[in-house]
């Protein structure tokens, strides 16, 4: 079913996106009200160089727009202390003999190093994987992004294999990938 304009939520009732709620972060609908938000914080050249993106303000704020309303993809808005300071997506492939669920995150620098990536990301495994039953999860980070590596081992991912030139990075050059995984035995509270 088409996504309901301007929510980032899907009309089918299988789909809708529950508030979830973790120790400290509160991952909600992204909705187009958060668009700005989002697009700063993807503007940050801490975020930019491994989310990439156009330069203009309006550009990237009219691509994360995109992304909210992008059927085959769920996307939360981070919120701490009421305000939001990312954003975590999910998607699923739905073939049973390869049915899994995959999540990318982005914070604000401003929090960084303080465990809210590891919150979001624990939060929404724990969704992922206890009220839509899948059995495993995977996330990709580049190899060389090591704190988004050590935020997924907290949670319990492992590491699977190195995707070799697997992104063009902004410098125009090809930057291997890790994909990592994670099973309902995996997952540390």
């Amino acid at each position: 079913m088409p996504p309901v304009p301007g929510t980032g939520a899907h009309a089918d009732a299988d789909t809708e996106l529950p508030a979830l709620t973790g120790r400290a972060v509160l991952l909600r609908g992204a909705e187009q009200r958060d668009v700005p938000a989002l697009a700063a914080i993807r503007a940050t050249p801490e975020v930019r160089r491994w989310w990439r993106g156009p330069e203009s303000t309006a550009d990237l704020e009219a691509e994360v727009g995109e992304d909210l309303d992008d059927p085959t993809t769920r996307v939360y808005a981070v919120e701490f202390d009421g305000r939001v300071v990312g954003q975590i997506q999910w998607y699923e492939e739905t073939d049973p003999e390869y049915r899994h669920a995959g999540i990318d995150l982005y914070l604000d620098p401003s929090v960084h190093g303080r465990g809210l990536g590891t919150d979001a990301v624990r939060t929404l495994a724990h969704h992922l994987l206890t009220d839509r039953g899948h059995h495993r999860l995977v996330i990709d980070p580049a190899a060389d992004n090591t704190a988004a590596i050590a935020c997924y081992r907290r949670v319990g991912f492992h590491p699977v294999g190195t995707m070799r030139a697997y992104e063009r990075g902004l410098d125009g050059r090809w930057h291997d990938g890790l994909l990592m995984d994670l099973l309902p035995t995996d997952l540390i509270p």
